[in-house]
């Protein structure tokens, strides 16, 4: 069955919270120096080499999108897991970690 625009929004939105926490216990914890600017469905990380991860909802796609400064990727909901659609990358959340501490140098506890 396909998921419906408000499910769609709900589970994008878990995770645009979660990686927020994540971000502000980060800059608690480790003093780390990352700017975020949360607007509409776009969620932008601006570390300190000025580098940014753009993370952005695509709704009518139902896909998140992820730009790095490695490449982009286009994540799809299937299974009860965000993916990777061409499988490069695999599961959003530990892409999104791993990239904000490539990127970065910032790790992310979730």
């Amino acid at each position: 069955m396909a998921m419906t625009d408000s499910e769609y929004h709900k589970l994008a939105d878990e995770m645009f919270t979660a990686i927020e926490d994540a971000i502000e216990n980060a800059i608690d914890e480790q003093d780390a120096d990352i700017d975020i600017d949360a607007s509409g469905n776009v969620l932008q990380l601006e570390f300190q080499d000025r580098s940014k991860i753009v993370i952005n909802k695509q709704e009518p796609l139902h896909q998140i999108w992820v730009a790095t400064q490695f490449g982009g990727y286009h994540f799809s909901y299937i299974d009860e897991q965000w993916l990777d659609e061409r499988g490069d990358a695999g599961e959003f959340m530990p892409f999104v970690i791993e990239s904000i501490r490539r990127q970065g140098g910032i790790d992310l506890k979730l």
